[in-house]
């Protein structure tokens, strides 16, 4: 969408690029923005494994597939962490990035009541998404969580539903997703944003944070959680258009 300098957007765990859309059409106005599913999420293939690695060498296919010379990143929860990772190995490739909620730090596993609960229904067997909001809901209290995660619910031929993610594989691969993918120091100009309200980026981690990324700065946006371009995105917009724009 749009056009101009070129930014590449990531999402995170268990989502998608719609997940970006609203706040990819507005940045538009003033770049050329690519969102793009990571592998095994939304509608692009399903693998048999599931890394950073791969998951950084995926972006840099799409990058040389585009003909880009020169990006721009932004990459939400693990992808903030595939952005992290390019830039160990691809900081050429890059002018800045922005990561969104994360920190270059190996995480417990959040996401394991989300998991089981996913894997504990068979999507196939519901004729409607009020029947599978309504199973989840007895394994996942909120209602927020429940819908970005049914986002990934499409029909079947049969009528009934079925997963776009892979999830067999991402919660098999979930200690991958977990983990910290950066050795450092990685010079690339970069902007880590956090939501005060979320546990991700904790005042304890900035030290961390500085010394992995040398040429990093850290902005928090007030009142937002986890999903900062969903809760706060005309903040979140107009601090990426400032730094991309900033000399």
């Amino acid at each position: 969408m749009g056009e101009g300098e070129p930014v590449i957007i990531l999402h995170g765990f268990l989502g998608m690029l719609d997940n970006w859309k609203t706040f990819g059409r507005k940045l538009s106005e003033d770049f050329n923005v690519f969102l793009i599913d990571q592998r095994d999420h939304g509608k692009s293939p399903w693998t048999d494994a599931f890394n950073y690695q791969l998951l950084a060498e995926d972006l840099l296919h799409f990058i040389e597939s585009q003909e880009l010379e020169k990006v721009n990143l932004i990459g939400h929860s693990m992808g903030g962490k595939t952005i992290m990772k390019f830039a160990e190995g691809h900081f050429d490739l890059i002018n800045k990035m922005v990561v969104v909620d994360v920190a270059p730090v190996e995480y417990p596993r959040m996401h394991d009541y989300i998991l089981r609960a996913l894997n504990s229904i068979t999507p196939s067997s519901f004729s409607s998404r009020n029947e599978v909001d309504e199973k989840l809901s007895e394994m996942i209290d909120e209602y927020g969580v429940r819908q970005f995660l049914m986002k990934n619910l499409k029909r079947n031929s049969e009528g009934g539903f079925q997963w776009k993610m892979n999830l067999k594989l991402l919660t098999d691969a979930y200690d991958n997703v977990s983990d910290d993918p950066v050795n450092g120091p990685v010079l690339t100009d970069t902007l880590f944003v956090g939501g005060t309200k979320s546990n991700y980026i904790t005042i304890e981690s900035h030290d961390h944070i500085k010394q992995v990324f040398p040429n990093s700065s850290i902005k928090m946006i007030e009142g937002a959680g986890h999903w900062v371009h969903a809760e706060k995105p005309e903040e979140l917009l107009m601090m990426v258009k400032e730094y991309f724009t900033a000399l």
